[in-house]
Parts: C-alpha cells; sequence; structure tokens
C-alpha cells in the first residue's frame, strides 16, 4: 500500500490492474483514449475508455468483499458502455445503451419500489481533502432526512457496488455527492439501462459534468430527489452540472 492523499491509498494491485487493462486496450482499440484512476491518461473529448481497476479500495484491504472493477467507454461527457465485475461477489455487470443490463448473462432490471420506507437506499462515502467540508454537510443533512423515512440506509463503500447493485434491484436508490468519472461512468450505464434513473443533485440528467450522482428507480426518484433537494440547497451541489471531465 501507498498513500495517496487525505486517508486514502493505493495498492500494488490497484497499479497491476490498471496497466494490464490499459495495454490490452491500447492493443485492440487503438484509436480510443484512455483514462485511469491511478496513472492518469485522456481527459479530453472524444471516445475514451474509464477505468477504476479497484473500487473500494479500503473494502479490498479490510477484506470486505464489496470491491469492483469498473470499465466504462464514453464519448466527451457521456458513458456509452459499462462493465463491472464484482469479483468476490462472482458477478458481473455489463450493458450499453439500449440491449439492456445483464448480470451474468441474465438480464437485470431496477427495483419497482414506490415508498420510501420500504426503499434500501445507500449513500456515498463522506468526503477527504481540502473541500469536503461542504459535502459532509450536505451528507450529513441527507443522512438526517433518510433516517426518519427510508426503510433502510446503507454505505457499502463501493460506487461501483452501489450502482450495480440500484441496476439488479437490490438496492432502490443509490444517492452519492461527487462523480469521480472513474467510479461512476460504468455504473451509471448500467443502473440506467436497467431502468433506473440517473441525475444530478439538481434533477438534470447525468453526464460525467455532474457534480452528484443520483441513482434511483423511477417510481422513488421523485422523492429521492427532494431530499437530496433540500439537503443541498444554498450549495455547489444545487447549481448541478459542473463541466465536461
Amino acid at each position: 500500500m501507498t498513500a495517496k492523499g487525505d486517508r486514502d491509498v493505493v495498492t500494488d494491485l490497484d497499479i497491476a490492474v490498471e496497466r494490464r487493462t490499459r495495454g490490452f486496450l491500447r492493443h485492440r482499440t487503438p484509436a480510443i483514449g484512455f483514462l485511469g484512476e491511478e496513472e492518469g491518461g485522456d481527459t479530453g473529448h472524444g471516445l475514451r475508455w474509464i477505468l477504476d481497476p479497484v473500487d473500494g479500495t479500503a473494502n479490498f484491504i479490510r477484506g470486505l468483499p464489496l470491491t469492483g472493477i469498473s470499465l466504462a467507454l464514453a464519448d466527451d461527457d457521456q458513458p456509452l458502455l459499462g462493465v463491472i465485475s464484482l469479483p468476490q461477489l462472482g458477478r458481473t455487470y455489463w450493458a450499453a445503451d439500449g440491449p439492456g443490463a445483464w448480470r451474468d448473462g441474465h438480464p437485470v432490471r431496477a427495483s419497482s419500489a414506490s415508498r420510501l420506507p420500504e426503499a434500501m437506499i445507500a449513500v456515498g462515502d463522506y468526503g477527504t481533502g481540502p473541500d469536503a467540508a461542504e459535502r459532509n454537510q450536505a451528507a450529513l443533512a441527507i443522512h438526517a432526512a433518510l433516517a426518519p423515512s427510508a426503510g433502510k440506509v446503507r454505505m457499502l463503500g463501493s460506487a461501483a457496488a452501489d450502482l450495480a447493485l440500484v441496476a439488479d434491484g437490490t438496492l432502490d436508490a443509490s444517492l452519492t455527492l461527487g462523480n469521480r468519472p472513474w467510479d461512476m461512468a460504468a455504473g451509471a450505464v448500467i443502473a440506467r439501462a436497467a431502468g433506473a434513473i440517473i441525475m444530478d443533485a439538481d434533477g438534470s440528467p447525468y453526464t460525467l459534468g455532474s457534480l452528484a450522482t443520483i441513482a434511483a428507480a423511477p417510481r422513488l426518484a421523485g422523492p429521492v430527489l427532494g431530499i437530496v433537494r433540500a439537503a443541498t440547497a444554498g450549495t455547489r451541489y444545487a447549481r448541478g452540472k459542473a463541466g465536461s471531465c
């Protein structure tokens, strides 16, 4: 393990997966750019692969089995295709715009839940680093609003797992006040293809330029968005899209 940033680490496995995937895709798709969480790459426009080699590294280090490998294909700020492997659970999810979402060869659909008291909702990790104070204040407000109204609230520690589990209906919603492209792009495609509503904190459609990543079963999208908008009022999240990543 090597420290990177505030309360964050990278492992030798993160680097190995990213380098192997980068090399494979450079050979097979030389005209498409590549952006990896650990070693960077193409952050410009046009087609590019976006990889999180180990999403949920802290879970992986501690032996918690919610760890994902997340790969997306994006065009400008629109993710088009996503693949998520949750290897410790033995699951692989994939989707592209049009043909639906799949888990291990079987189609998946988002939940049909319609009431918050019957919903299980995942909330993303608290932020770290110099800009975390505003994010964490809003996250605390979201928790305060969900506590008396949602069926169950979870913090799973992996954005890839959160969004994949929304896609297959295990979770009814996922709320993350962040949108790093390697964390969210693949899962956003998969959850959207499964019928979930994917949006920014202001309710606008999700793109790689969004400030937040809100995924919800269709009939829960309104109540969930209401909670997020109330919790983020007066913050930068209320203004929505930040621009392309």
